[in-house]
């Protein structure tokens, strides 16, 4: 028994370092902005944003690949300035809100690219279907003070996806070749984040 109940400190003590070294970020969804864009009709790009996340960021501060995402995004805070599109791309052509009220990135791996570069890689579940997808990140930058003592930081990450692959198929033919939505969806996020009390 006093064998065991060494064998159960030392466990515990062994795991205490490696809980220590990890900080809880919390995103701040008053400042930052999921924003994408798709081509249009073959000649433009329209742009737009979800206005509603959340999140919670593991950060460890003693190997950053060690560190964790994880984030939820209100599909139905779609915005792209035209209330008609917005409405369209809510319904069941697309997003299906009603079904499909949000949509989560996990991170699964990071890896270290450059100085205050990553590759964040972690599964995107999007209309009920799961894809692995890569986040090429810039930062987190250092921690600074706000107005109320709160300490705060932040990233920049972009990637691509094919709206196919998640179920979202929907689209016209042009009379002159093409068609009317592109299937590539270039995603930036800039995310602030306050470290947990």
């Amino acid at each position: 028994m006093r064998h065991l109940l060494a064998s159960i400190s030392t466990i515990i003590a062994l795991s205490l370092p490696a809980l220590a070294s990890a900080t809880v970020w919390n995103i701040d969804p008053d400042h930052s902005s999921v924003g994408f864009k798709v081509r249009h009709l073959m000649v433009s790009n329209v742009r737009g944003s979800f206005d509603k996340q959340s999140g919670v960021v593991d950060i460890n501060d003693k190997d950053i690949t060690k560190s964790k995402v994880n984030v939820t995004i209100d599909t139905a805070s779609i915005n792209t300035n035209v209330q008609k599109r917005d409405e369209h791309l809510r319904g069941a052509d697309f997003f299906d809100v009603a079904k499909y009220p949000t949509m989560t990135f996990v991170s699964k791996k990071i890896v270290r690219t450059g100085k205050d570069k990553l590759q964040v890689t972690g599964d995107l579940t999007l209309h009920g279907i799961t894809k692995e997808v890569v986040l090429d990140v810039e930062g987190p930058t250092g921690a600074s003070k706000d107005l109320y003592g709160n300490l705060r930081s932040g990233a920049v990450a972009s990637t691509k996806i094919n709206r196919k692959d998640f179920g979202l198929v929907w689209n016209k033919a042009l009379e002159t070749g093409g068609v009317a939505v592109g299937e590539e969806i270039t995603i930036n996020l800039e995310i602030e984040m306050i470290k947990g009390k």
